[in-house]
């Protein structure tokens, strides 16, 4: 997956009312695992936008950050602020709990520069 050209503010004006990134990494069984988990609720939760991220081959955008559990979400809103990230157990329970969360504007944005920073660029990927 390639980043996209395209400037961040081209997906805040979208549809989707938050963004879900799951940064996972190629080789992680855990993520293989997860992958069509999170594809699904993907087909299922329209006003999110869901996005697939090998944290090797964007190793670029994750700036200070050092992924080492995986599978780890990171959750913005329609603007790109960060609203959440962590590591999550992979159910689909789990991440549709913290989708609906999300969308009912349950977490405070996350002031921390790292994660600001990595929303800023992970916006440019396509879904």
């Amino acid at each position: 997956m390639k980043a996209m050209t395209a400037s961040p503010a081209r997906h805040a004006s979208d549809t989707h009312l938050i963004h879900v990134y799951c940064l996972c990494a190629q080789w992680c069984g855990t993520c293989r695992e997860y992958q069509p988990v999170f594809d699904t609720l993907a087909r299922q939760l329209p006003a999110a936008r869901f996005v697939w991220v090998d944290v090797e081959t964007h190793d670029d955008l994750m700036g200070d950050l050092d992924i080492e559990n995986f599978p780890t979400l990171l959750i913005t809103d329609a603007q790109g602020q960060p609203r959440f990230a962590g590591t999550v157990l992979p159910h689909a329970d789990t991440l549709q709990r913290m989708c609906q969360a999300a969308l009912a504007g349950d977490f405070a944005v996350i002031q921390e520069a790292s994660w600001q920073s990595v929303a800023k660029g992970l916006m440019q990927l396509p879904a």
